[in-house]
């Protein structure tokens, strides 16, 4: 795969922070989504569908997050039947990218004061009413989750990262300041 190198459509390539921290968030959802695998098969309890479920739809989203640094997340790939080669505008990516990534901040935060504050005592307790109520979870299950909380602003520091170079590939970039030769003031340009 090619990271996303500067070019006619796009005026920088990622930074290179911003490449890591795009391979960190699927390494960061990975024990998660094997742990909850794992009980599929050693947990008679455990609801295997919605297992199966959680973990591929969090891994898929983990990542789509790769998108924000490569090429692929920048162009519809050739082989989509009338879209290929077409440009992703950079807004609504940028737009969900960040609502996402506010949003796992804010259930990360939700968790953690729920957890100090005892806000709400009992959660849900999973799929249907006749459901048992499960203990809270201790360390062996939570080092599995811990990780999750650098999801969120993972996600949120590459989304700027990709809004960054979206924004310099723009044809029609903010105005900038230039001064009068003069030194009397500022005037206010486009630049093209």
């Amino acid at each position: 795969m090619k990271h996303a190198d500067p070019g006619p459509e796009w005026a920088a390539a990622p930074s290179p922070w911003a490449v890591l921290a795009a391979y960190a968030v699927p390494l960061c959802v990975l024990p998660s989504a094997i742990w909850r695998l794992s009980l599929v098969f050693t947990d008679d309890s455990a609801t295997t569908w919605y297992m199966v479920f959680l973990s591929v739809l969090s891994m898929g989203l983990a990542l789509s997050t790769l998108g924000l640094v490569y090429r692929w997340g920048q162009q519809v790939p050739h082989w989509v039947p009338l879209l290929g080669r077409r440009s992703i505008p950079a807004r609504p990516v940028v737009l969900v990218a960040l609502i996402g990534g506010s949003l796992l901040v804010a259930v990360c935060l939700y968790l953690l004061l729920n957890s100090m504050f005892h806000v709400v005592d009992r959660g849900w307790v999973g799929i249907g009413r006749d459901e048992p109520a499960h203990p809270a979870p201790g360390w062996e299950v939570l080092r599995y989750y811990a990780p999750l909380v650098a999801w969120g602003p993972l996600v949120i520091a590459v989304a700027v990262d990709y809004g960054r170079r979206a924004l310099r590939r723009s044809p029609n970039p903010p105005p900038t300041i230039k001064r009068f030769a003069s030194g009397t003031g500022p005037e206010m340009t486009q630049t093209s």
